[in-house]
């Protein structure tokens, strides 16, 4: 009896161990949400994050979260800007839906290249670090067939991991989630067989519990695929606060110089900046830091806040009664929001991008809109106006180089019977004044009408106005159409004189400057050994400057003067192109467009704008414009002239600057109260 009860009774810790390992296969986890999943799991590899640590969800990213977990949304799109959080959000959803929900998935980025780049830094050291996840997948850290660049294979579940650029990429899978990393990054049509958001979806039709999440920072109206699906959605959500003067929620906006809500700062001092909340009969201004007090009791709702969605993912109507979640929802999410980033920096990046605005440069505003605001960019006109450039146009003549012109650049351009170049002085902040518009008849193809261009553009000597002369100090000229060869001969025989070959290139370029290449010269059966360098020009991106600073009023940086001597011709030319849509294999584009058969003259402008940026000429020094100031119109010259008078730079057509609060209400000590999702010491940075 005695042997009977030791080995009814005997312990065995090693077979037990092996006992629920194997038993776990038939079990069912506790049900768990994805931020419930996260908080318990999910940890900040040092190779993706700025501090490597356990991982707590920011209050706007868990109604997201809860919303990606519930099986009755079907659709999630994600209109963001950068610094939010989406990537991390991104990871540990895929990791929660491996690991937890065991079901098939896919992850699609726009290229093979930005795939396995995900996969490296992001994919791969998540696998590593968040340790439940070796128990999900064994080879997680081995070389092996269930662990590549293209595939992670789980315990009873799959993740493919692909680019987005060919129609192979999206087919013969079948999974249950699908996502899309920086959808407007993508081609609009895959291949001719449709957008990727749309093959996307069709992977996921079979799933018994399908869901597809796209995330992405927008970028031109019209032509952003996350913007269609964010109009497209069931209901658009932005995160909004309870103001701490009225009770009312509001989202946090960034406003314009008049608004009754958004961001207001005292002139000169972006520290002071401040959130005005909507409600006229409060009015009340709020810091950074009172805002990361009551985040956590904050709530996404849509436009007129009929709908609601918790902090846990619970839908609502305006009476506070719960109701059934949509199936295809959209956030809008911005800098604002975001701990990692101070309001007073968010204020400085807007200043310093408008400074750029006013010299007609509208890159750093676009970008503003885009990563910061988290907002697709629009702009508000796209064509000049051929009259209004001439009535503006100035008494001085053609071949003379006005007052505040230090440095004459020319740009050309080839037809079958002349050539014409166009000559700019440039002074600082690079304002410019038309020169000369200079039409060379003849055919290129012969050498006299060269030698013409030669002469005017390496001997020619300009008046200026304060009694000095100037020589073209660089040019280039278009090398494409039916005189390519004669251009490049042209080219090679001037390069020691700041002659430089050029085309143009309107697709997806990414610069102004958009690379060089070398080319063989073959001019009347003869070969030289040596390339000649050329330089492609991103045209759609130079017009925008050109566009920009012709809509700048008064003269000052960036300001477009013109003579009076220019023909009806040469002003009809300057507004000969317009940006619109257009179809092209990879879908539609948005590019300048000619709308008449001649447009030379702003060809040249174009042109004139590259040879600008290959001279860097708006990152000279002061120091540059003083010494070339003081040889070509010294200071002797205007001893007895009347003191010049320049008016105030107006802003370009585009965001307009905050107006600034009164400093009264501004100057108030901030009231600093705890906030549970960022220190102390965070709170009070930036602030008096």
């Amino acid at each position: 009896m005695s042997d009977m009860y030791d080995v009814l009774n005997w312990d065995a810790p090693e077979l037990a161990g092996t006992l629920a390992r194997g038993l776990e296969a038939f079990g069912v986890p506790t049900p768990q949400t994805l931020e419930e999943w996260a908080r318990a799991h999910f940890y900040l590899s040092k190779e993706s994050s700025y501090v490597e640590q356990e991982w707590r969800p920011w209050p706007f990213q868990r109604a997201i979260m809860a919303c990606i977990s519930n099986d009755d949304i079907r659709f999630i799109d994600f209109m963001k800007s950068a610094r939010v959080g989406y990537t991390k959000i991104l990871l540990a959803a895929i990791g929660y839906f491996a690991e937890h929900k065991r079901r098939n998935q896919v992850l699609w980025q726009p290229t093979d290249g930005d795939n396995d780049e995900f996969v490296k830094t992001e994919l791969d050291t998540m696998l590593r670090d968040v340790k439940v996840m070796s128990r999900a997948m064994p080879a997680h850290l081995a070389r092996h067939k269930d662990n590549t660049l293209a595939q992670k294979k789980f315990m009873g579940c799959l993740l493919h991991t692909r680019g987005g650029t060919a129609a192979r990429a999206y087919r013969r899978i079948s999974v249950d989630v699908a996502y899309l990393d920086e959808l407007d990054a993508f081609l609009r049509d895959i291949e001719k067989e449709g957008a990727p958001d749309k093959l996307a979806a069709k992977r996921v039709e079979g799933a018994t519990f399908p869901k597809m999440v796209t995330g992405s920072t927008p970028k031109l109206s019209g032509f952003s695929l996350i913007e269609e699906r964010y109009n497209s959605a069931d209901e658009r959500f932005k995160y909004a606060i309870p103001c701490p003067g009225c009770g009312q929620y509001h989202p946090l906006a960034w406003g314009k110089k008049d608004d009754s809500t958004g961001f207001k700062w005292i002139a000169g001092d972006p520290s002071s900046v401040r959130h005005l909340c909507p409600n006229a009969e409060c009015g009340l201004l709020i810091t950074q830091a009172e805002y990361l007090a009551i985040a956590e009791q904050g709530r996404w709702q849509n436009a007129d806040a009929s709908i609601t969605i918790d902090g846990a993912g619970v839908f609502r109507n305006a009476a506070g009664a719960i109701i059934a979640p949509l199936q295809h929802i959209a956030f809008h999410v911005w800098t604002a929001y975001s701990p990692a980033a101070t309001w007073a920096d968010l204020v400085n990046e807007f200043l310093e991008a408008h400074e750029k605005a006013l010299s007609g440069d509208i890159t750093k505003l676009k970008t503003f809109h885009n990563t910061t605001l988290g907002l697709p960019w629009a702009l508000e006109m796209e064509k000049t106006d051929a009259d209004q450039l001439k009535d503006r146009a100035e008494p001085h003549t053609f071949g003379t180089v006005p007052r505040g012109g230090l440095l004459l650049l020319a740009a050309g351009d080839t037809q079958d019977n002349r050539i014409e170049y166009t000559v700019r002085a440039y002074g600082r902040g690079c304002e410019t004044w038309l020169v000369e518009h200079k039409i060379f008849y003849g055919n290129p193809q012969e050498d006299q009408v060269w030698q013409d261009v030669a002469e005017y553009l390496f001997e020619t000597e300009f008046p200026h106005a304060a009694g000095t002369t100037l020589k073209i100090h660089a040019n280039c000229i278009d090398t494409q159409g039916h005189n390519t060869q004669a251009v490049y001969s042209f080219v090679h025989a001037h390069t020691d004189k700041r002659t430089f070959a050029i085309r143009g290139r309107s697709g997806r370029e990414k610069h102004i400057k958009d690379g060089v290449s070398l080319v063989d010269i073959d001019w009347r059966g003869k070969t030289r050994k040596r390339g000649l360098k050329l330089w492609q020009v991103g045209t759609n991106l130079a017009k925008d400057l050109i566009f920009g600073r012709l809509s700048i009023e008064r003269p000052g940086p960036g300001y477009m003067h013109f003579s009076k001597d220019a023909s009806d011709e040469f002003f009809k030319q300057m507004a000969g192109e317009a940006r619109v849509e257009r179809a092209t294999a990879s879908g539609k584009e948005s590019r300048w467009t000619s709308m008449r058969k001649r447009v030379e003259a702003w060809d040249c402008a174009t042109y004139m704008i590259w040879l600008e940026t290959h001279l860097e000429l708006t990152k000279k020094p002061a120091k540059y414009w003083d010494e070339l100031e003081a040889k070509v119109q010294p200071a002797i010259d205007d001893l007895f002239a009347a003191p010049m008078t320049v008016a105030d730079p107006a802003p370009v057509a585009t965001t307009e600057p905050v107006a600034p609060a009164p400093a009264a209400q501004l100057q108030q000590p901030p009231r600093v109260a705890a906030s549970s999702f960022a220190s102390a010491e965070w709170s009070s940075r930036g602030f008096r």
